[in-house]
């Protein structure tokens, strides 16, 4: 364990930030950490790690986590209300009334303007960069599998006391962003899980695990089943209006774990937006990069390997699409796009 904590906290990288972050701020300072998007485990516990590490290495008069939407998932608004955490809303809040903001698990561009023109002098992230921005510190690790991995590292990094529920945090960041481990993860990530995994409460976790899908989630689970179209191996499906986006990871990853299914496409409308949700085995397929080449000039696209995510604003597509968006035309939609990029899902199978 030893060899661990040692191997994490001592990479010249993050001891440099560490200091970096140290230099920047003074006792009495003001600190608002952003998550873009409905938050989840990962990005909620680097959230607190970050202000843990500044509340113990510098001492800041006011720090807020802000995020651009409320939970959705019931598993992560259980796990918000277990670690005790206010999360506000970035759409209530001046973000010029902070002395120093702060983005986690995202990166400036993903906000568009919500930031309204404040710019974020920290942006720590796991997430491929794909377009340019700036900031005082940059930490961009798109290799690890978790943000938590890395908040670890500062943590132990800077030698402060890791309270235990933040110890619960980290380790339910690391499986959750990792889908225990059947995603891509690194040699650092296995350590800061098992580094974690001795000190958490893992009977907590257990509890918020058990709790998955909202009795009210059925009624798309029996579209789904109604109205996929298969191909082989792969699902394709478009669940029309949802309640979140949650909806269609949930019906995503169900279909992931039925026989012989290795990828999945699901869709829905989730207010003003078009909202894809892409699963893999993360062997077969590149899902990241499949949304970003079939989707990605309409709107956002990317994500990992094994897990990707679009988001299309609906006047976006009002030149290609009926204004109701019926089922018939939007798997079309979908299938076309899929169809046209090389490395993109084959739905002949050929």
């Amino acid at each position: 364990m030893k060899r661990i904590e040692a191997i994490l906290g001592q990479k010249e990288e993050t001891i440099f930030n560490v200091f970096r972050l140290k230099s920047m701020m003074k006792k009495g300072d003001s600190l608002a950490i952003l998550i873009y998007g409905s938050p989840d485990p990962d990005a909620v516990a680097s959230a607190m790690a970050l202000r843990e590490l500044l509340r113990q290495l510098v001492g800041l008069s006011n720090c807020q986590i802000l995020a651009t939407e409320p939970p959705r998932r019931i598993q992560n608004a259980l796990f918000i209300k277990a670690m005790r955490v206010d999360i506000e809303s970035l759409g209530k809040v001046q973000l010029r009334d902070f002395k120093h903001v702060a983005v986690v698990d995202a990166q400036p561009t993903f906000f568009g303007s919500l930031l309204n023109g404040v710019q974020p002098q920290i942006v720590i992230d796991h997430h491929p960069v794909t377009t340019v921005w700036h900031a005082k510190l940059a930490d961009v690790r798109q290799n690890y599998g978790a943000l938590s991995t890395i908040m670890l590292e500062y943590l132990l990094a800077a030698k402060i006391r890791i309270p235990r529920r933040l110890y619960t945090a980290l380790l339910y960041g690391i499986k959750s962003d990792t889908n225990n481990f059947e995603r891509d993860a690194t040699l650092e990530d296995i350590g800061a899980y098992y580094f974690t995994f001795a000190r958490a409460n893992r009977e907590l976790i257990r509890r918020i695990e058990l709790n998955q899908i909202p009795e009210r989630y059925l009624k798309s689970f029996e579209h789904a089943f109604s109205y996929r179209r298969r191909y082989r191996d792969r699902v394709v499906c478009y669940l029309g209006k949802v309640e979140s986006a949650d909806v269609c990871v949930q019906v995503a990853d169900f279909y992931l774990r039925v026989v012989d299914i290795y990828y999945v496409v699901i869709a829905g409308i989730v207010k003003d937006k078009f909202i894809i949700v892409f699963r893999g085995d993360g062997y077969r397929r590149d899902c990241g990069s499949i949304a970003r080449h079939a989707f990605g000039k309409y709107g956002s696209a990317g994500g990992h390997k094994s897990a990707a995510r679009v988001e299309i604003p609906l006047e976006n597509l009002a030149d290609l699409l009926p204004s109701d968006f019926p089922q018939r035309p939007v798997e079309q939609f979908l299938l076309q796009r899929l169809r046209r990029r090389p490395r993109g899902l084959n739905i002949n199978g050929k």
